[in-house]
């Protein structure tokens, strides 16, 4: 099934605008926080938007995927820069579950009396 990029990027915008008008304060320390990732950071703009956008697929939010690729092109990323950065996502992915297993198994010795 193809998504609308696009068309995911403007429904998030009226969805979270809808939350704002619901939680201000919520919304604008949200909107702070980001704000303060940017800085003085010792980051470019395309490596802070690589970054969000390999933590948009470990955290598995379209919206996130939908506002950090189309700012990440906006910064300069290659496909090929995106692709290395979702490489590194999908063995973080694959690390976490490694290390989670053997939690999953620690705890089957555990309980399993």
């Amino acid at each position: 099934m193809e998504k609308k990029w696009t068309d995911e990027l403007k429904s998030l915008v009226n969805r979270v605008g809808g939350f704002s008008r619901a939680n201000p304060p919520v919304a604008s320390a949200f909107h702070k926080l980001e704000a303060a990732t940017r800085e003085g950071s010792v980051l470019d703009a395309k490596t802070h938007e690589l970054i969000s956008l390999a933590v948009a697929v470990t955290t598995r939010c379209d919206g996130c995927i939908a506002a950090h690729a189309g700012a990440a092109k906006k910064a300069g990323a290659s496909k090929d820069e995106i692709a290395a950065a979702l490489g590194t996502a999908i063995a973080l992915n694959a690390g976490a579950a490694y290390v989670y297993s053997s939690r999953a198994l620690e705890a089957y010795e555990e309980l399993g009396a």
